[in-house]
């Protein structure tokens, strides 16, 4: 199975994200039911080393935090896009909870993320250069900025991936004190 652990929007945000979505040329609408903030990408795992995972997060100690949504970007690769995101205020809260996240995952056996952590919310998956369309899109929503939302749980998910899109399970939640 693969794994990512994240928190989850409450439904109203995940409405407002949903209402971005438009006609962008080359834009796959990320469904909104699967909207969440990762905060480590797991991949795939053997049901032993879930089971070492899930003991490892169910250790987790922090406290709940707020966190906002701010302004929307993109993510490039080799000179395409290959996604549309809502950004993420900067918060040491949230960066603290990742921290821990990633040193409980590395107890349990997990490789160390070579990546450095940037909070987002994907909203579309692309595979394209940067469009006129896409930036005056990102522009024209760059002063969006969510209500605060609550993190008060950790959340480890099993995702399938199925022709059109991939199928987020909530296998576990971890609750912040």
């Amino acid at each position: 199975m693969r794994l990512f652990v994240a928190l989850d929007l409450p439904w109203e945000v995940k409405a407002e994200l949903s209402d971005l979505s438009c006609n962008l040329p080359g834009a796959r609408w990320v469904p909104e039911d699967n909207f969440h903030l990762t905060l480590r990408f797991i991949g795939e795992a053997n049901r032993l080393q879930a089971e070492e995972i899930d003991s490892a997060l169910a250790a987790l100690r922090g406290r709940s935090f707020t966190f906002s949504l701010s302004g929307l970007g993109w993510f490039e690769k080799n000179g395409r896009v290959n996604t549309l995101y809502a950004g993420v205020e900067r918060n040491d809260e949230l960066a603290r909870l990742q921290a821990k996240v990633e040193q409980a995952l590395l107890r349990a056996g997990v490789p160390i993320e070579r990546r450095r952590f940037t909070p987002h919310v994907t909203l579309a998956r692309m595979d394209q250069p940067v469009t006129p369309a896409l930036a005056s899109f990102v522009q024209a929503h760059n002063l969006y900025r969510s209500a605060p939302i609550l993190a008060d749980n950790v959340i480890l998910f099993s995702s399938y991936l199925g022709k059109d899109q991939p199928t987020y399970t909530p296998e576990a939640a971890y609750s912040l004190a």
